[in-house]
């Protein structure tokens, strides 16, 4: 008689080491390192921490790969998650608008970054997180949309580029990478939007389907 099978008990602190939240922490434990790197504005720093970034936002995509692929989404995870993403690319983008400007032909100081792009890029990051967490506690679900996702192609690209900054084999990083935060910047602010506006529809709907128990007082 074959005997059955039935699955162990997963310990509660396995849910929390997993594979896919293991490697958004090791996210948020590269921050410290590229800003420690990223004091130095000269060629070699910015190439390291370039590599780094690349294999920050690969382990992003992996661990969500991996928490799907093995049903290991956690509670934890979906708080590390967007927080490590949050932390690796405002502190990149901070350490390179604090970074002393270059002087072009005409005299001028350019910086390595906008402050004013670095403001807008993080307070958008801001508003949609506090924008998710107000639609998780009305119980609205939404999924990523097509422009979040290209949204963070371009912001992956920009980073990478502008860090490494210098020009080699007559490609301007510098120049390039500026081109493609221009590109994340408007495909973020417009996601951003397109979000507000889900949101709100959404509770919108909810509230208008509640039946009003509310005695009325003729």
């Amino acid at each position: 008689m074959a005997l059955e099978r039935r699955p162990l008990p997963i310990p509660r602190e396995a849910l929390l080491w997993t594979v896919p939240n293991v490697l958004s922490l090791s996210r948020v434990v590269l921050v410290p390192v590229l800003v420690l790197l990223l004091r130095d504005s000269g060629p070699l720093a910015g190439a390291v921490a370039a590599v780094f970034f690349i294999v920050a936002s690969l382990s992003d995509y992996f661990d969500g790969y991996l928490a799907r692929k093995h049903g290991i989404v956690t509670t934890f995870g979906k708080f590390l998650d967007p927080l490590a993403d949050k932390l690796l690319v405002a502190s990149v983008l901070i350490m390179l608008a604090a970074m002393p400007c270059s002087i072009d032909d005409a005299g001028a100081c350019v910086p390595r970054v906008p402050a004013w792009m670095v403001v807008t890029i993080v307070g958008r990051e801001l508003a949609v997180t506090g924008l998710r967490s107000i639609a998780s506690g009305e119980g609205i679900v939404l999924g990523a949309e097509e422009l979040g996702k290209y949204k963070t192609i371009f912001q992956i690209f920009a980073l990478t580029a502008l860090l490494v900054h210098y020009r080699y084999v007559a490609v301007d990083f510098h120049l390039g990478g500026i081109y493609f935060l221009w590109i994340a910047l408007v495909l973020g602010i417009v996601s951003a939007i397109d979000y507000h506006r889900r949101v709100y529809r959404e509770i919108r709907a909810r509230h208008r389907s509640t039946p009003d128990n509310v005695d009325r007082v003729a």
